[in-house]
């Protein structure tokens, strides 16, 4: 009998999705994306290559699994074909377009978003900057909501004419805001006929991979076919229960994998929530356990240094803390989730004491779970426990009984005060080294 695992960022995204997504697929006939769009960044190191992906299922490396990209995800085209080009120049991964599937139901990102998302980011005062990536996620999702977005199967109707007479309207609305609003010279405005012809030439190389995702989905589920679904970014930048307004533009949730792919959420069985050994965020926003990564010497610093934290999409330094249990109740919650997976746990190697945030102080009354949005998250001072740390390396560790003892006692603790049990720990960037408790498809 099928079971289907979804896969979610529990933490403020970076919690290394992308390897335990791969190390899954293993078991899978389809992984499916729902949500999200090439602001999103999954690394996979296999042996001595590294892939990095964005907006191709991490999925794509097992020859014999079939990728989706539904109709939750917002698609920019040209990035797509650009990914699918590096992965195909590698010479190590077969069939990529015959095996990838996307959902015509797509909403398209188009240079006008693009051009949206920058303008608006640069008149924000320096205080207010919300830190997008600048790739015009936010400005197509809101075209999709205001239903003047154009989806992917518009492309094919009339022969182009259809988008075209489209294209001209969305095209003279945001033109003026340019304009008129953020200041953007004439010579500067986005042109009816170029975004045309080039969109035009993408669609007739797109065609071939178009396919029903969500009959797909259920076929595959009716013919006992495990489905892996696969999430970007992290719970805490959801739209509706991140520390909005600091969030991205979609819902990165489990319950989206339903939505995000036209499944119903029956076949959605098991939902396994990554998180880090410790926290990271990118960007701006609330905080509470956040560390000095500057300092040498320091948590903070090793954390940063050792974990290599910096964003796979845009390159900017992660900001680092301590283990925050009072926010992960809270993705638990939201999520429903059924077990964790620790990443990263070998960067905590040889630091004498960890602390972790086991409640918050808000307004001087004691909480223990995420407040709603950033300005009471802001408030929030961190009531941490100190637990001993551990000198030995667990890199590579691949069993629970090989662990040091303290670092044991600390997942422990992790699972105990989140409430939800332990099935995988992540203790480096290859498959093998992976620690199985409880295996989400078994």
């Amino acid at each position: 009998m099928a079971k289907n695992v979804v896969v979610i960022g529990t933490q403020w995204g970076d919690e290394g999705k992308g390897k335990i997504v791969d190390w899954l697929s293993c078991q899978a006939k389809a992984v499916a994306r729902f949500q999200g769009g090439h602001n999103a960044g999954h690394t996979l190191v296999i042996g001595k290559n590294t892939y990095k992906l964005s907006l191709v299922p991490s999925g794509i490396v097992h020859p014999n699994v079939q990728c989706y990209i539904g109709n939750g995800v917002v698609l920019n085209m040209q990035h797509l074909f650009d990914e699918i080009n590096k992965l195909q120049s590698s010479g190590e991964i077969q069939n990529i377009t015959q095996r990838l599937h996307i959902s015509p139901g797509c909403p398209l990102i188009l240079p006008y978003h693009v051009a949206l998302d920058n303008a608006r980011e640069a008149k924000r005062s320096t205080d207010k900057k919300i830190g997008t990536t600048g790739k015009g996620i936010g400005p197509a999702y809101e075209d999709k909501v205001a239903r003047r977005g154009i989806r992917l199967y518009e492309l094919f109707i009339d022969n182009g004419k259809h988008f075209k007479n489209r294209l001209t309207e969305i095209l003279e609305y945001h033109n003026f805001a340019l304009q008129n609003y953020y200041q953007v010279g004439k010579e500067n405005l986005l042109n009816v006929e170029d975004i045309y012809a080039t969109t035009m030439q993408l669609a007739e190389k797109i065609r071939p991979m178009l396919s029903d995702v969500s009959a797909d989905l259920y076929n595959i589920n009716a013919n006992d076919g495990n489905i892996l679904f696969e999430g970007a970014q992290g719970t805490l930048l959801d739209i509706d229960h991140g520390t909005y307004p600091f969030v991205t533009s979609s819902n990165c949730v489990a319950g989206q994998a339903a939505a995000g792919t036209g499944i119903g959420p029956h076949m959605l069985n098991y939902i396994l929530g990554i998180t880090k050994a410790y926290t990271t965020r990118v960007g701006a926003g609330p905080f509470p356990s956040e560390l000095d990564i500057d300092k040498p010497g320091t948590a903070g610093n090793q954390m940063s240094v050792k974990g290599c934290e910096f964003g796979t999409v845009t390159g900017r330094q992660r900001r680092c803390g301590w283990f925050d249990a009072v926010a992960l109740r809270r993705s638990a919650k939201i999520n429903g989730l059924s077990g964790l997976c620790i990443t990263k746990l070998d960067v905590l190697d040889g630091i004498e004491e960890l602390k972790i945030c086991t409640g918050y102080i808000l307004d001087g009354k004691p909480i223990d779970l995420l407040p709603i949005g950033a300005d009471e998250v802001a408030r929030c001072k961190p009531i941490y426990e100190t637990v001993p740390g551990w000198k030995e390396s667990t890199f590579g560790v691949k069993s629970w009984q090989d662990l040091p003892n303290n670092a044991k006692a600390y997942l422990t603790m992790l699972e105990m005060l989140c409430e939800v049990p332990i099935a995988i720990v992540s203790t480096g960037p290859e498959r093998e080294e992976t620690i199985v408790k409880r295996h989400p498809f078994e």
